[in-house]
């Protein structure tokens, strides 16, 4: 087959490694990749929000099989363009994908379907919704309804950071995304994050897997995309899990078909866990990142077996092979992120890094200027290992960090502490 993966972050190349490694794949192009990807696979520059251009690509290419990596692609309906021209595409359509594109379609789906999740409110000016706000006190969780790259969520302990969050939102700090504002009862409990695939009826779950959104050691500092993640989640247990995928998901997937706009493609609901109880904080349409790096570990070539299986609406009797084993993932960003932060920055010390099944660095935000690998983006490598226990996986994971000579960077040294 010929595969093209669209998107250029770490997410993008953890799929490039695993589908590589299936003897399915002839030809693997990523657009646009990285630095990393371009060890691996051929880099092609177009834009991936363009529908036409993506099919034109592809027709081009004699692509077989088309793989969305990030929600923006979704959000403005390549999958549906592909599939327009007989593409096999993994990823929703641009109906489907609202479920993440839209705060409130997302909980006005969940109330409809029955899934339990947190009391909101939507509101497109700030003065009812700092009223809300006062209404119901902190702490209280303030969302820009769109796509904000995983950025548009305020968690606001008290008052004062709530009302400033809606005023930021408005002001336009998110652009069109916090054109609306979504206000969500604060839940106390673990975050963790649970992985199916759809084809539309049938549902399948292939891994969990905990983030670390806080920028520094202990969950303190800033939110972020994501420093670092691991699979899979202890809180999550297959009791727990099954409860999800019964009163959460499937009804979910169910509603959305019945609505005329099936679901098919990964789809990931964060759940926050509260005396063994999950409830959905949000849907994601795509693989998480960092989350995807930890699963693609784990799972290796048979991912692409799993989202060809995925594509082609035949997911009744697929079965996913686990290994009992567990995997880790630790980000290493530019400093000053997830504010301002430097690019160019040269990165030492990837020479000679071990790559195999157990030892990947995967590049995020990385280019390469004069022969040298650069930062390019706020987070920039994926440093990812696997073994059988989860320390054995952590203590793999932060050798290969110390090899990495990059005084510009940082990185949280306890990512896996919740679960260790």
């Amino acid at each position: 087959m010929n595969i093209l993966i669209l998107g250029g972050g770490g997410r993008e190349h953890a799929l490039a490694w695993a589908v590589k490694q299936n003897p399915k794949c002839d030809r693997l192009i990523v657009a646009p990749g990285n630095a990393g990807v371009a060890e691996i696979a051929e880099c092609a520059a177009f834009d991936i929000c363009d529908g036409g251009m993506v099919v034109t690509f592809a027709e081009e290419n004699a692509v077989d099989f088309v793989i969305v990596g990030p929600e923006a692609p979704l959000a403005a309906g390549v999958a549906d363009r592909l599939r327009e021209a007989g593409i096999l595409t993994f990823g929703p359509s641009e109906a489907a994908a609202r479920l993440e594109a839209s705060k409130s379609f997302s909980k006005e789906i969940c109330d409809a379907a029955g899934a339990p999740t947190a009391a909101w409110a939507r509101f497109s000016s700030a003065g009812p919704a700092k009223d809300y706000i006062r209404d119901q006190g902190a702490p209280i969780v303030v969302k820009a309804d769109g796509l904000a790259a995983g950025k548009g969520v305020i968690v606001a302990m008290d008052e004062a950071t709530a009302l400033a969050a809606v005023d930021d939102m408005f002001a336009g700090e998110f652009g069109a995304a916090g054109a609306e504002v979504v206000i969500e009862e604060y839940m106390d409990g673990e975050e963790a994050s649970f992985f199916v695939l759809c084809d539309g009826a049938t549902v399948l779950p292939i891994g969990t897997a905990q983030d670390h959104k806080r920028a520094f050691d202990g969950d303190e500092g800033p939110n972020t995309g994501g420093m670092g993640a691991y699979s899979p989640a202890p809180v999550l247990t297959d009791a727990i899990a099954e409860t999800a995928l019964r009163e959460i998901v499937e009804p979910t997937v169910r509603l959305m078909a019945a609505r005329g706009m099936p679901y098919q493609g990964i789809l990931y609901a964060g759940l926050m866990i509260t005396d063994g109880k999950p409830r959905l904080v949000e849907y994601n349409a795509r693989f998480g990142d960092p989350e995807c790096q930890v699963l693609m570990m784990r799972l290796g070539a048979q991912a692409l077996d799993l989202m060809q299986a995925c594509a082609e609406g035949r997911l009744e009797g697929v079965r996913v092979n686990w290994a009992d084993d567990h995997a880790l993932t630790v980000v290493m960003a530019a400093r000053g992120y997830p504010g301002d932060h430097a690019k160019g920055s040269v990165i030492g010390g990837l020479e000679g890094m071990p790559e195999d099944a157990a030892h990947m660095v995967f590049h995020a935000g990385t280019r390469e200027a004069d022969g040298k690998v650069v930062a390019s983006g706020g987070r920039v490598l994926n440093v990812t290992a696997r073994g059988d226990s989860l320390r054995e996986a952590r203590d793999r994971a932060y050798a290969m960090v110390q090899r990495i000579d990059w005084p510009d960077g940082f990185c949280r040294s306890d990512i896996g502490w919740r679960a260790l």
